[in-house]
């Protein structure tokens, strides 16, 4: 099955340009180096799939022209993963099909009820609420057609989901792959992988850990994502491997499902 991917964002938590900063990619004129927090937009078969709703998302929605939702697949329950939730406000009325599924693991489905109780309690009589409607991911999602099958990852001391579908992998937000994990990452045409700075952080990978999980995974093509200022994106895509680059704000991929 094709599929187009579309990166919503490919920068950190706190985005770049970083607020308050003057560094040479947060005053940058390349808008390559403009990044808006991580997510993508998978688009197959007539129904379009989001992973992760940012605190950018309204701003990403309309770049892209998003006029639909049909699903949400949430990677853990971090504020940059989250909160553009209500943002989902305008896709989900009317709807032919009844509200909106959000996909997530149960420590992150509670955080979401948590930060968001106006939506899912009944007691809450606001207008205007998001219509969606949580799941629990207890093993594979299969959203219109394709499986969507959870890949457990460590982001610090924290149990998060990464997600394989098809020929491809999304993986944000990680500091190790478990070995089983690593398994099921096999054949990959598509690749993305975090990859934040080349400094060491406690919950984060960077560049030189990716590159040796590229070469031991061996994907037709890999791009880096969760991407902070200190990497500028044509200094350093000119220093990655050919088959693997920086990731963009807005960048399409066409790929077999």
């Amino acid at each position: 099955m094709k599929a187009r991917l579309t990166v919503m964002g490919s920068g950190t938590s706190m985005g770049v340009p970083t607020i308050g900063c003057d560094c040479r990619v947060c005053n940058s004129a390349d808008p390559h180096d403009r990044r808006t927090r991580p997510s993508i937009l998978l688009e197959y078969a007539d129904k379009l799939v989001l992973i992760d709703t940012t605190p950018d998302f309204r701003e990403q929605a309309i770049r892209e022209g998003l006029r639909r939702l049909d699903a949400v697949l949430y990677t853990h329950g971090h504020a940059d993963h989250i909160l553009g939730l209500d943002d989902l406000r305008p896709l989900s009325f009317h709807r032919p099909d009844g509200k909106i599924p959000l996909y997530a693991n149960a420590h992150t489905g509670r955080l979401i009820q948590s930060v968001f109780r106006y939506i899912f309690e009944a007691a809450y009589k606001y207008g205007g609420l998001a219509q969606v409607e949580l799941h629990d991911i207890e093993g594979p999602v299969s959203l219109f057609g394709v499986t969507f099958d959870p890949i457990p990852i460590l982001h610090g001391d924290a149990g998060i989901f990464g997600f394989r579908f098809g020929s491809a992998a999304y993986l944000t937000d990680f500091s190790e792959i478990p070995a089983a994990s690593m398994a099921k990452l096999h054949g990959l045409d598509v690749l993305f992988l975090d990859a934040l700075r080349h400094r060491p952080h406690p919950t984060h990978s960077t560049v030189e850990n990716s590159l040796r999980i590229v070469e031991e995974l061996k994907p037709r093509r890999t791009f880096f994502t969760h991407i902070c200022h200190d990497l500028a994106h044509e200094e350093t895509n000119a220093a990655l491997p050919p088959n693997v680059r920086l990731s963009y704000d807005g960048m399409k991929l066409e790929l077999e499902l």
